[in-house]
């Protein structure tokens, strides 16, 4: 497929992004995303908040919608992601890295989904009163509290998101979802070992309930690592797709694009509070570090994404797919 054929199926086509986390205050972020097209997001509002906090940040993107109504629009069914897509804005889906928002009060999954909440990840790195993250000590799996919450999610209409869930916690919410659910920004760890990409067992569950994989771009997650380019970052595409099958696949490319030190160090907290933590001892720098694929490295740049996957043979219907396709018809599943 010529260049310009790539860049027009682009164009024409929903893309969708599993995961951003930049800076809000930012406005090269807005500009970023629009200038790459980019149809809708998976915008995290809550990391290690807690339910004030989290209200406060709802309250902020009020604001950013009144402010920013000619580039953004707030997600909250399929049909507002195709008006996006229509109107040319980039449509935002409030989501969560931890369910700790709720703390211990499971009627606020039905507080903050009318309040346009869509995607909420059951626990990020750690332990909470749902479950283990990928760097606890130990798994024990979904607690009680944690399996009526994925059940609750399920009757609101709210994707369970896994990312950065440990295995058996992972598990166990996939077998006990009566819906579909994601991994909204992840690798195989066959691909590439670490610890937060995700065993073909879990891989294999999650697509043969109908879920969707957003392969992470951020090349910490590559295994060419800080040498990545966008054609890597297919490579690790196409070793997804031969995991889970074409129709599982999207793109959840986890941009912290204009992320300050302060940003690093209270995700990269135990708890959000201690630092340096158990899983992240200080010295990475990561905010001096290019952490995106040379060719990808900000939202502008994702239509070269299209050129580089018909570059590898796909088709016009798989990358449709992988651009934004794979989500939507996930979305229209969960949501409704």
């Amino acid at each position: 497929m010529p260049p310009q054929d790539a860049r027009k199926l682009y164009d024409e086509s929903l893309v969708i992004d599993g995961l951003n986390v930049s800076n809000w205050d930012s406005p090269a972020v807005y500009e970023s995303l629009s200038l790459g097209g980019v149809t809708a997001i998976n915008a995290t509002i809550a990391t290690w908040e807690g339910f004030a906090e989290t209200l406060d940040n709802i309250s902020a993107w009020a604001l950013r919608f009144k402010e920013r109504s000619d580039s953004i629009t707030l997600v909250e069914t399929v049909d507002d992601i195709l008006e996006a897509k229509r109107s040319g804005r980039t449509g935002i889906i409030l989501g969560w890295q931890n369910a700790t928002p709720i703390e211990n009060n499971l009627d606020r999954l039905g507080l903050f989904h009318r309040l346009g909440v869509r995607i909420v990840q059951v626990t990020y790195h750690e332990r909470n009163l749902l479950g283990n993250g990928c760097y606890e000590r130990r798994d024990d799996g979904l607690s009680h509290f944690g399996t009526d919450a994925v059940a609750e999610m399920n009757r609101l209409g709210i994707l369970v998101d896994l990312s950065h869930v440990g295995e058996k916690t992972t598990l166990d919410a996939i077998e006990t979802s009566r819906k579909p659910v994601a991994f909204t920004h992840a690798n195989a760890r066959a691909y590439h070992d670490v610890v937060r990409n995700k065993t073909d067992e879990a891989l294999r569950a999650l697509a043969d309930r109908g879920g969707v994989v957003g392969v992470t771009s951020i090349v910490t997650f590559l295994r060419t690592g800080y040498e990545s380019t966008v054609d890597d970052y297919v490579e690790a595409i196409d070793d997804m797709v031969g995991r889970v099958g074409i129709d599982h696949v999207g793109i959840g490319t986890d941009y912290t694009q204009d992320q300050p030190e302060s940003f690093w160090r209270y995700i990269g907290s135990q708890q959000g509070t201690k630092y340096p933590s158990t899983f992240d001892d200080g010295t990475a720098r990561y905010q001096d570090r290019q952490l995106y694929p040379k060719g990808l490295e900000t939202p502008d740049k994702l239509p070269n994404l299209a050129d580089a996957l018909a570059r590898r043979g796909r088709g016009s219907p798989e990358i449709e797919k992988i651009l934004g396709g794979n989500w939507l018809r996930l979305f229209r599943d969960v949501w409704a």
